[in-house]
């Protein structure tokens, strides 16, 4: 797997995300902030279409590749700022996993999108995203995550954490 700069969302966030929207196989599917394409490949096998939708050339690149080594044939990788691409396509769910732009995609988000997630580190993501949700009355539920990892230390086993995430759910499942 190829990987953009930035850090890739963990497996474990990704299930998390994805049980809360409880995909269909009629689903059109937005991976926004795609980076590697980690979350449009495990989506992909559940939904009829997937949008892998980032603004970087290098997460372009990393997408379309890590999406062809997989065997993924129902995914799409667009290139470009997500609000305005959104405009122009049907999604029924989406997993925003990048912050820049964050209020015009929300904007877009609540009034286009039946469900979305929202996957966040940073403190002041969760608060503008929880106040624009609140504002639309799309918000359902915020969670934090922790998540750690067995490490060997003197022949037995600690826990050594991940950073803690944040996933903002809003709309309605899908």
């Amino acid at each position: 797997m190829l990987y953009p700069g930035g850090t890739p969302t963990q497996p474990e966030i990704i299930e998390v995300a994805l049980s809360k929207l409880a995909l269909k196989p009629s689903n059109v599917f937005a991976d926004i902030g795609c980076g590697s394409g980690s979350v449009s490949i495990r989506a992909a096998p559940y939904v009829k279409k997937v949008y892998a939708i980032d603004i970087r050339d290098e997460a372009v690149s990393a997408a379309s590749g890590n999406l062809k080594e997989c065997g993924i044939t129902n995914a799409e990788v667009l290139k470009g700022d997500a609000a305005e691409l959104l405009s122009s396509i049907r999604v029924d769910c989406a997993f925003i996993g990048g912050s820049r732009n964050l209020r015009e995609v929300i904007g877009v988000i609540v009034k286009n999108v039946p469900a979305f997630v929202v996957s966040a580190v940073r403190l002041e993501t969760v608060n503008e995203t929880v106040s624009l949700l609140k504002k639309n009355n799309k918000f359902r539920e915020l969670l934090q995550i922790h998540i750690s990892r067995g490490s060997d230390l003197a022949g037995g086993t600690m826990l050594k954490p991940e950073n803690p995430v944040f996933m903002i759910v809003g709309g309605e499942q899908c």
